[in-house]
């Protein structure tokens, strides 16, 4: 089925992107999407990148801080996360998240 325009999600391997953050990536020439999936109390520490970030909770609850400030993140939720800002979070629930990164994260092309 795959195609220029069409793929199959299940042909997309999961990679373990930061310990317990389970990943299935999509690269675009201008965006990295990141399908992930993780356990309850798996933690992310604080970092930042030149990335711009979008993160959305499609199930579940993640504790997500940016700059300092904390925020319990639902499926009624999302984050916009500037270039450099220092974040990093916490799933206070078993979640599946969506993050979009512009431009592409090019470490992520060499998992």
């Amino acid at each position: 089925m795959q195609n220029q325009f069409f793929h199959l999600f299940s042909d997309i391997q999961t990679k373990e992107i930061a310990p317990g953050y389970f990943s299935k990536l999509i690269h675009t020439n201008s965006n990295t999407i990141n399908f992930i999936e993780v356990k309850a109390g798996i933690s992310l520490p604080m970092h930042k990148h030149v990335h711009e970030q979008y993160s959305f909770v499609l199930e579940g609850k993640f504790e997500l801080t940016v700059d300092g400030i904390p925020q319990v993140l639902d499926p009624g939720m999302f984050a916009i996360i500037p270039s450099n800002i220092v974040h990093g979070g916490t799933a206070v629930t078993d979640c599946k998240l969506i993050d979009i990164f512009s431009p592409a994260r090019e470490d992520y092309k060499l998992l």
